[in-house]
């Protein structure tokens, strides 16, 4: 048996895995977020912690004997996000989470004092990432920043939580920007450039590899005979990419969660920055990752449920499965600004294209087709990076929509699979990594795909439509930038 933790933005998502790779049983634990300022993004790392231990007391008290039967546990989540400890691991401050935009101005330092960073790190920097947000804390809170000791990630949080360990792994590195991400090292020059030094790092283990033991304590909570091993886990979408199987060259998925990823597996270090694709390594040895990022997927049509003061299901359902034309108006799905392609903090969302006989349905429609859009932004410079994609899976909350994924399909102008268990998530694959850490098996023998339901092919007269709609999409920017920045 094997245990996965999610820590999630918006929820602790732990789930039961057995031998077969069945889930036998999940729990979940909502978070809240603090937005102190605008554009600042917090949470309670106490809060994590709590919400892990709360969802674990759940699946102790539905299966019992499932639970004291697991030999390893894993952990997937949120990435970027900077919890700063003292010399007695104390938390100094609330961390500054992924979606946080407060550093905008110490990520161009940061590119000045570090020319190399972007072949060293293989990304720009981007105000969500970790290196930018200590800069920040460096500047404006000069006392805490003096007092830390370490900056862990959230999952290692909660890792050195469970175990007394502070321990991280490849992917989640990754997105610090003080990552060699192709010698899948710490860079010195770096963490220099940031004030910083190793010692003020987690040692590094790879994603399927053992990180410690679950502390005796938790282990008698929870009526485990032996501490399970714990594994060095994944950032949130390497975990997905774990559970859906995409371990090889060119396997690739969408992502429609709270945020939106357009992901390609690579078996070579291959940064491409002037495009704001990310090139990470993978939670496995070896195996690294192109990723196109938007920050508002599903959250937007969250966001446009809200206002409709309907739930997102009742607005899908009068669109049925497959759309017959593109929406006469369009959507600019810049609610938290953007990443891939803009690396833009500022950038706000828009309507355009309204009149008076615009509706409802058709403002959903277009709420789709905007994020859609923006896949397709990172698809083209996924291309830019001289990654040609032919097909994708489909994962997340937003996958449930047929006819969401049926406009993807058209706008990508690419086979899309609609697969079993698309919403099982990053927990899911965090078990499978815990079970390598525990016996020793190969990524091959346990990362299977799971079972695609169906394949829904791009319309070829949608698909023309939607060129031409999506270079509208694009044209809008520039002047969407000049009202909003």
């Amino acid at each position: 048996m094997y245990l996965g933790l999610d820590i999630g933005t918006s929820a602790i998502k732990a789930v039961l895995v057995d031998d077969a790779q069945a889930v036998i049983a999940t729990a979940e634990t909502p978070l809240a977020i603090s937005r102190p300022q605008p554009g600042f993004s917090e949470q309670s790392p106490e809060d994590w912690w709590q919400a892990t231990l709360a969802s674990i007391d759940t699946l102790k008290a539905e299966q019992p004997k499932a639970l004291a039967a697991v030999r390893g546990i894993g952990l997937s989540g949120q990435m970027h996000g900077a919890v700063l400890l003292d010399a007695f691991g104390k938390v100094l401050r609330p961390a500054i989470l992924w979606n946080d935009g407060r550093s905008s101005a110490e990520c161009r330092e940061l590119e000045e004092r570090f020319p190399a960073l972007h072949q060293v790190a293989g990304n720009l920097a981007f105000p969500g990432f970790t290196a930018p947000k200590l800069m920040w804390v460096r500047k404006h809170e000069p006392d805490l920043f003096a007092r830390m000791a370490k900056v862990l990630l959230p999952k290692a949080y909660v890792g050195y939580r469970l175990t007394g360990e502070m321990v991280e792994e490849m992917s989640d590195a990754s997105g610090t920007l003080w990552l060699d991400v192709g010698r899948r090292d710490w860079s010195d020059e770096a963490l220099a450039a940031t004030g910083m030094s190793r010692e003020h790092m987690p040692r590094l283990v790879e994603g399927s590899a053992a990180a410690g033991r679950i502390k005796p304590e938790l282990a008698a909570r929870w009526g485990m005979e032996n501490p399970p091993v714990l594994a060095g886990g994944a950032g949130d979408n390497a975990a997905g990419a774990i559970g859906l199987g995409a371990i090889g060259a060119n396997d690739a998925f969408v992502s429609l969660g709270t945020s939106g990823v357009l992901w390609a597996t690579t078996d070579r270090y291959a940064p491409n920055p002037q495009s704001s694709v990310h090139a990470f390594c993978h939670a496995i040895p070896a195996t690294w990752h192109q990723m196109g990022v938007i920050l508002s997927a599903a959250s937007a049509l969250g966001w446009w449920a809200n206002v409709a003061k309907e739930a997102p299901g009742d607005l899908l359902a009068p669109l049925g499965e497959a759309p017959k034309a593109p929406s006469r108006a369009t959507f600019l799905p810049y609610l938290s600004g953007e990443r891939t392609p803009h690396n833009d903090t500022a950038i706000r969302a828009a309507f355009v294209g309204m009149d008076h006989d615009t509706g409802r349905d058709e403002l959903t429609q277009a709420v789709l087709e905007g994020v859609s859009f923006a896949f397709k932004d990172c698809l083209d410079a996924l291309s830019a990076a001289g990654t040609r994609l032919t097909q994708a899976d489909v994962i997340g909350g937003g996958s449930r929509s047929r006819f969401w994924i049926a406009v993807l399909a058209s706008v990508l102008g690419i086979p899309l699979n609609r697969v079993e268990d698309g919403e099982r998530g990053g927990a899911f694959g965090a078990a499978r990594l815990a079970r390598m850490a525990a016996t020793g098996e190969s990524p091959a023998e346990i990362c299977l795909p799971p079972r695609r339901i169906e394949t829904i092919e791009p319309d070829p007269v949608l698909q023309q439509a939607y060129a031409e709609r999506h270079a509208l999409y694009k044209a809008l920017y520039p002047a969407l930038k000049g009202v909003t920045s």
